[in-house]
């Protein structure tokens, strides 16, 4: 194509013009020339026309021209990527220059124009193909049928009737399958359009030199006293191709619905509180510490903290769960939530990239691109799998010729060319990342993140649950439930003092302390000194008095007084479930304070699936032994450890995991990060954010077992699936390849056509990805 000087888009640079597909690129080269023609150096990213406008393409945008082309994507900064092949990466849409298969956008937007665009230009060339082949079929196979729709024609007329009819199916139909098995031959990255390619050219170019020189064929060929024409072959091979391409890119754009779902909940427009008034301003506006009204029935915009109102907010969306949460002043909100009865107004808190949706989407959307260790053992056998399928077809057509009937070379031609259509290594690279992907996104819809697919294929094989108590089983709100106070001192002087210190602490237990001081209307006093000893307690100085909180064992190793005195009343409250600590003030027990920390309703239930999936759930709790005993009585745990610190966490799994265990951790994410480290899966309970998301392998944003229990049936119908997935490929395959070399022909007297051939491997990729799809709509309770 020349490009009209006049109409090119074009910029100037160190006294040299450089032209340019479209202005995205023009801009990019204005802002970072030098940057722009280092690409340059790599034909695959950037080949700037310098100088004069000529054949060019600044980008990999896909068929782009400088001018009079195609517009450039909806989004030309859109980074595409290929679901077999998640390194390859590249701006804009195009083909996998090691598979061939058309890349996708790395990261589902709500719109996703640029993959709608792939798909409206696949199925134009289908349908265009389509309405070219069935006349060409009919040309054909209709004598077969009794329907001659050609009676009359001399049989050189048919061929170039024939030929008329296949030219635009071949080259411009099937162009992007040409386009990506020359390249893969250039390349040397061998893949089903190899394949394609090979198979239709070569029956496309027979058929057209028998038509230019029918004489020039050899005897062997002829069938029923002439050459054979195999036009109506490559035709129907490159529309059936087209049709499995159009087929799978449907599908391929349901595996990004979860996100597409995500990134919907968030609303377009919020209500933005200013010193003028209020103003609806668009979600992008939104700024940290801005003030913004919710009214009731709609949804929270960004994250926030409210700072006035009172309502009901339904979290199902995120968390799974149903029932909606009261909201008040002090309390957070997270974006893409639905506000329920009441107004609310909120101070934004996470803006843009800083929500938990956000981060969310954006977890799901890697690990959807991640690959499964399984997926090795695939790309091993599709290093092979072309060159052999190649070697297949050589062999085959030396056989029929050496020793088939006649026609020898016709019959040579037919199963060598079915041999190269049938064979389909597509299906095997498609069997684990569209089940992956499609797993992902069935988890993120139950609140279940997983961050990779590892942890998908490790989760399947844990046999044995750790979890902690506090946030994990319970509420992980806790409440004071009784203060046995010691001496002369009285509740209101022992909630004086330990709120103090434990106000600088962010253990629930602390905060529940520093609820029930402030319920009570006692002063707030400052401490000093706060020190945090870790898995024992706090300590600091209030009002002149050294003030130690923690464990029984804590305060003895401080040789504080009084202790044995109220043991016996300390396990009154623990044998109830109530975790007991205790206070000292100088050197003298001053009170032990009794808090109780509801089950969670969902944690009987959770535990019972667990137990019937065939996991041992063990229980390791900071707390008492008769506390911990009380919980795991109640809740039926298999085994219970107390009194462990987070060290001694580490260390049990590490033991476990010797002993031949695949152990999964379920804690808060921050005080059991090293347990969650250890672990051959981390679970972080609570509500996806910070330290939690980023550290585990798996996040439950419901925060609690019932997500431990759908994980597990997560990964293992995931896999199971991936298994379907494979056994198929490999089956389909290990049978085709020989039925296309002639397998049934001694028996039954038939040779696959390459028509049927072409069929079946469109649809072996079509079946592999609707199986996939089927984990959608899978049940994981």
């Amino acid at each position: 194509m020349s490009v009209d000087p006049d109409t090119a888009i074009s910029a100037d640079y160190q006294g040299q013009t450089y032209f340019f597909c479209c202005t995205s690129c023009q801009r990019k080269f204005n802002a970072d020339p030098i940057g722009v023609l280092k690409k340059s150096q790599q034909p695959k990213l950037v080949s700037l026309s310098v100088g004069a406008p000529s054949d060019h393409s600044c980008c990999s945008h896909d068929g782009q021209r400088a001018a009079g082309g195609p517009k450039p994507p909806a989004d030309p900064n859109a980074i595409y990527t290929c679901p077999m092949h998640p390194e390859i990466e590249q701006v804009g849409p195009g083909d996998c220059p090691i598979c061939g298969m058309d890349l996708e956008p790395k990261f589902v937007s709500a719109t996703d124009e640029g993959e709608e665009q792939q798909y409206r230009d696949m199925r134009s060339r289908f349908w265009i193909g389509l309405l070219l082949s069935l006349p060409l079929l009919l040309l054909t196979m209709g004598p077969m049928l009794g329907i001659h729709v050609a009676q009359g024609l001399s049989a050189t007329t048919q061929g170039w009737l024939q030929l008329a009819l296949a030219t635009p199916v071949v080259f411009w139909c099937g162009w992007p399958l040409l386009v990506r098995g020359v390249k893969s031959f250039r390349t040397m990255n061998l893949n089903m359009f190899s394949l394609i390619a090979v198979g239709s050219l070569a029956a496309f170019f027979f058929s057209l030199f028998v038509v230019l020189f029918p004489t020039w064929i050899p005897q062997a060929f002829y069938d029923h006293g002439q050459p054979p024409l195999y036009f109506e072959a490559a035709a129907v091979i490159t529309t059936l191709v087209l049709l499995g391409q159009v087929l799978e890119l449907r599908a391929r754009r349901q595996t990004g619905g979860a996100i597409r779902e995500l990134m919907q909940l968030a609303p377009e427009i919020a209500h933005r509180i200013t010193p003028e008034g209020e103003e609806d301003v668009a979600l992008e506006e939104v700024r940290q510490g801005d003030r913004l009204r919710i009214r009731p029935g709609e949804k929270v915009p960004v994250d926030g903290r409210v700072i006035s109102g009172n309502s009901s907010v339904d979290e199902s969306m995120l968390t799974g769960e149903p029932l909606p949460v009261s909201k008040s002043e002090g309390h957070q909100v997270t974006g893409g939530t639905l506000n329920q009865t009441g107004a609310l107004v909120i101070e934004a808190v996470g803006v843009g990239g800083d929500t938990v949706l956000h981060r969310i989407v954006q977890m799901v959307a890697e690990a959807q691109r991640s690959r499964a260790p399984i997926q090795k053992l695939v790309d091993v056998v599709a290093q092979y799998f072309v060159p052999a399928v190649i070697v297949c077809a050589i062999l085959a057509f030396i056989g029929w010729a050496v020793f088939g009937p006649e026609p020898r070379l016709a019959h040579a031609f037919v199963s060598a060319v079915a041999v190269l259509i049938i064979a389909c290594p597509c299906a095997l690279g498609l069997a684990t990342p569209m089940s992956v992907m499609v797993g992902v996104g069935r988890g993120a819809r139950e609140g279940v993140l997983i961050k990779n697919a590892e942890v998908l294929e490790v989760m399947e094989k844990v046999d044995t649950i750790i979890v902690d108590k506090t946030g994990t089983l319970t509420q992980g709100s806790p409440e004071v439930s009784a203060i046995e106070t010691m001496g002369n001192w009285d509740t209101n002087q022992v909630l004086r003092l330990t709120a103090a210190v434990e106000a600088q602490s962010e253990h629930p237990l602390a905060q529940a302390i520093v609820r029930h001081s402030k319920s009570e209307g006692i002063a707030n006093v400052e401490a000093d000194g706060f020190a945090s000893i870790t898995g024992g307690g706090v300590q600091a100085k209030v009002d002149g008095h050294d003030v130690l909180i923690g464990k029984a064992e804590l305060l003895e190793s401080r040789d504080i007084q009084g202790i044995d005195a109220a043991r016996q009343l300390a396990e009154q409250h623990q044998s109830s479930g109530a975790t007991v600590i205790y206070a000292a003030v100088d050197t003298q027990l001053a009170a032990i304070i009794a808090i109780a920390d509801p089950i969670k309703p969902n944690t009987p239930p959770a535990l019972k699936k667990l137990h019937e999936m065939g996991l041992r759930v063990i229980m390791l709790t900071g707390d008492a032994k008769k506390t911990a005993k009380a919980v795991a009585d109640s809740l039926g745990i298999d085994e219970y450890h107390a009194g462990v610190t987070p060290e001694d966490k580490h260390d049990f799994i590490v033991r476990l995991k010797h002993d031949g265990k695949t152990v999964a951790m379920a804690g808060d994410g921050i005080n059991d990060a090293p347990a969650l480290a250890v672990a051959d899966v981390g679970i972080a309970m609570g509500t996806g954010a910070g330290v939690a998301i980023e550290s585990a392998g798996i996040t439950l944003v419901g925060g609690d077992l019932k997500g431990v229990a759908a994980a597990v049936a997560l990964s293992r119908k995931t896999m199971r699936n991936i298994r379907q997935n494979l056994f198929f490929a490999f089956f389909y395959n290990a049978l085709g390849v020989p039925l296309a070399a002639g397998l049934l022909y001694p028996f039954f007297g038939v040779l696959l056509s390459p028509m049927i051939a072409a069929a079946a491997m469109s649809f072996s990729s079509v079946s592999v990805i609707t199986n996939a799809l089927r984990l959608r709509t899978t049940q994981l309770e």
